[in-house]
């Protein structure tokens, strides 16, 4: 596979392409969020607990500079932001759907408790 630039990175295949896009701990557990529904920063910040504000901060940027999700800023006091999934961001579902799926697969086989896990 013949290896390309894009925003001055080089990348040597399209899979490690798209990973640096939505790879990561914290950018699919966004996505599969926002994929159903609005959510507002306090909301997303609940939803997943363990993530720090500065990360959920900047894992937002990125995920809406590269596209996958948009963000609606109101002029009201207080401020108030929303997030909402992307054309381009829904294209992402089907592969985080599969991933998850595969690695609830991963964690039974290993004897993980997946009962909390719907599928």
């Amino acid at each position: 596979m013949p290896d390309f630039m894009f925003d001055g990175k080089v990348y040597y295949n399209p899979v490690e392409f798209a990973m640096d896009r939505i790879g990561g701990t914290w950018k699919i557990p966004i996505l599969w969020r926002v994929k159903d529904r609005i959510y507002r920063y306090s909301e997303l910040k609940r939803a997943i607990p363990h993530i720090s504000d500065k990360m959920l901060t900047s894992q937002l940027r990125e995920l809406q500079r590269d596209g996958f999700i948009h963000r609606e800023v109101y002029a009201v006091v207080p401020p108030k932001t929303e997030y909402s999934i992307t054309e381009k961001g829904k294209l992402a579902i089907p592969l985080v759907t599969a991933i998850r799926n595969f690695g609830i697969d991963l964690m039974e086989m290993e004897g993980v408790d997946v009962s909390h896990y719907g599928r």
